[in-house]
């Protein structure tokens, strides 16, 4: 079947994935790595599972400047013109507005799926469907849409969405949000997880380009006025000088907070295909396929000995041999310049770990 030519998808790819150093690092995040053990990225992965649903040529993939060349290496069928590159990291509102912008100026009837390049989906049929449901909905309705998880336990690191009770009389699956609250407090999670009337937000959105700039002139107009400024120069020779001049004068802040706690048009579908967001360390170990003695195994040479429930990852490495004996419950991942020890309930704490380290070394490990 012909896929609809006015469908787009985004690929959010400028992340530095700081919870998963020391494997991520700003040279070479999370995003361009085969932590799954599949032999292909999580990029590549992401880019594949849109290909049965949006056209080659109406892929683009953003992501900061620096990262271009890998974009290229990995994903090297796409036209180096669907490479958006970013001047600075500003987070992912001007992210959107700017590919949001530049795509309604190619073509103004364009309904766009912005979806993180780093992310576990494990039914891709249902996946697939759900998908192609969104775009129908919003190419007949003025909604910015996203696809909710039902929690599994109090992460303060989402979005978390409540939605009324009937579902909008277009479409039995889709429901208007009640209140949208971003990364909420540890105690604010767990009322929610309890009260079970809401969902985590995927980080997936579905929208025409014409309705989320619209929502951007509502509520950030600055934004706005600046992307629009350069409406003429998208897709043309002007277009980088332009965002390289004005892009780093956008505020540095999450389409969530920016656009989706504000608007009076956001919704949901409620779905259940198998989504992680491969946030940490431990939502890996607990994906993965573990020994019998629970331990998850990444590499080419490692040996373990009276060790049980633990995480070992070894980088690329032809003859390097790591041997870890007497572990419980431990994360050990061995890189060419670094070694990184920690207990797996600890993980939260890597980003607190990496800042320090990247403060104190000058970004030499980080």
């Amino acid at each position: 079947m012909e896929k609809d030519k006015n469908s787009y998808v985004v690929i959010m790819a400028g992340g530095i994935g700081s919870r998963f150093w020391p494997l991520s690092k700003k040279s070479y995040p999370k995003q361009f790595h085969d932590i799954l053990g599949v032999g292909k990225s999580l990029l590549r992965l992401t880019y594949e599972r849109y290909l049965s649903v949006i056209e080659p040529e109406n892929i683009f993939v953003i992501t900061n400047a620096s990262y271009t060349v890998l974009v290229n290496e990995q994903l090297p069928e796409l036209p180096i013109a669907n490479i958006i590159d970013e001047p600075a990291s500003m987070n992912t509102a001007p992210c959107v507005a700017y590919a949001s912008f530049k795509i309604y100026a190619q073509n103004p009837l364009a309904k766009l799926v912005f979806a993180p390049s780093d992310h576990l989906i494990t039914d891709e049929n249902d996946f697939v469907k759900n998908i192609k449901n969104a775009l129908k909905v919003v190419e007949n309705n003025a909604l910015l849409l996203t696809l909710g998880i039902k929690p599994n336990r109090p992460d303060t690191g989402y979005g978390y969405i409540q939605h009324v009770d009937k579902p909008i009389k277009a479409n039995k699956s889709v429901f208007m949000v009640k209140t949208f609250t971003e990364k909420p407090s540890l105690e604010l999670a767990q009322t929610f997880l309890e009260s079970g009337d809401f969902m985590w937000n995927s980080g997936i959105f579905i929208w025409k380009a014409k309705d989320i700039i619209d929502e951007f002139e509502s509520h950030q107009h600055d934004m706005y006025e600046i992307f629009k400024k350069g409406m003429k120069k998208y897709n043309t020779s002007q277009e980088a000088a332009f965002i390289n001049k004005y892009y780093p004068l956008c505020k540095s802040i999450s389409i969530d907070y920016a656009i989706m706690e504000k608007t009076k048009i956001a919704s949901i579908i409620p779905v259940n295909f198998g989504w992680s967001d491969l946030g940490t360390w431990k939502s890996l170990y607990m994906l993965r396929d573990k020994d019998e003695n629970g331990n998850l195994l990444h590499g080419k040479h490692i040996k373990v000995y009276r060790t049980n429930n633990s995480l070992i990852m070894q980088e690329n490495s032809d003859d390097k041999l790591v041997v870890v004996e007497g572990l419980q419950n431990m994360l050990v991942v061995d890189t060419h310049d670094i070694l990184f020890i920690s207990h797996i309930e600890k993980e939260q704490e890597v980003r607190e770990i990496t800042s320090d380290i990247k403060e104190k070394y000058k970004g030499r490990y980080t």
